[in-house]
C-alpha cells in the first residue's frame, strides 16, 4: 500500500471504481484499488510515485472538480510495515531527514483496530525526532495510520494530502 483513501462510509465500491478512472487516466493501468476492512477507507497501491500522483490528483480536481465525487482525501504513504513499536520508529526514522533543524512537526495518529497505545506511539516518535513540535503551524506531519496488522508511516508536508472537500471550496473562492 502506498496510498490511503478516504470516502464516506458505505462508498467504497463507488470510490474504488473512481480511483481506478484517476489511475488510468494517470497512465497506471495495473493499480491495485482494495477496500480496507475498515469502513470509509480504500488502500491502493500504484505503480507511480504516490506524492507524483497525489499532484496530478489535485490539478484533475482544480481542473474537473465534479470528476472526483467519493473520494475524499488521498495520503501518500512512504512505508508499510506491521505494527511493532521498533518497525514504527525506525520507518519514522527513515523518512525524517528532509527536516531541516529549524523545521517544526507534528505527529498524526490514526489507530483502527489496535492495541498500541497513541501516547506510547508518539513518545518513541517524539524520542527521534529532536525538532519542535507544533501542533497547529508545523512544517511537517508525521502520519502513522494502523489499519489492523498494516502500519502506514510517511512524513509529509501539508500540500502532500489531498482533502477533495477543501480543495472544492478552496478554488470556489
Amino acid at each position: 500500500m502506498n496510498l490511503i483513501v478516504t470516502c464516506s462510509r458505505n462508498f467504497e465500491e463507488e470510490a474504488s471504481d473512481e480511483i481506478l478512472n484517476i489511475f488510468q487516466v494517470l497512465g497506471d493501468n495495473e493499480v491495485v484499488v482494495e477496500n480496507s476492512n475498515f469502513s470509509g477507507i480504500v488502500v491502493v497501491n500504484t505503480f507511480l510515485d504516490p506524492f507524483q500522483a497525489v499532484s496530478k490528483i489535485r490539478m484533475k480536481i482544480l481542473d474537473e472538480p465534479w470528476s472526483v465525487r467519493y473520494c475524499h482525501r488521498f495520503i501518500p504513504i512512504q512505508e508499510s510495515i506491521g505494527t511493532g513499536l521498533d518497525e514504527i520508529v525506525q520507518a519514522v526514522q527513515k523518512h525524517v531527514n528532509d527536516m531541516q533543524p529549524s523545521d517544526s512537526y507534528r505527529i498524526t495518529i490514526k489507530r483502527r483496530d489496535s492495541e498500541l497505545p497513541s501516547t506510547e506511539i508518539i513518545d518513541a516518535i517524539a524520542k527521534i525526532v529532536k525538532n519542535k513540535v507544533s501542533l497547529e503551524k508545523y512544517d511537517w506531519n508525521i502520519i502513522v495510520e494502523i489499519l489492523g496488522d498494516i502500519v502506514g508511516v510517511s512524513v509529509l508536508k501539508e500540500q502532500d494530502i489531498i482533502s477533495t472537500l477543501k480543495l472544492k471550496r478552496d478554488s470556489m473562492e
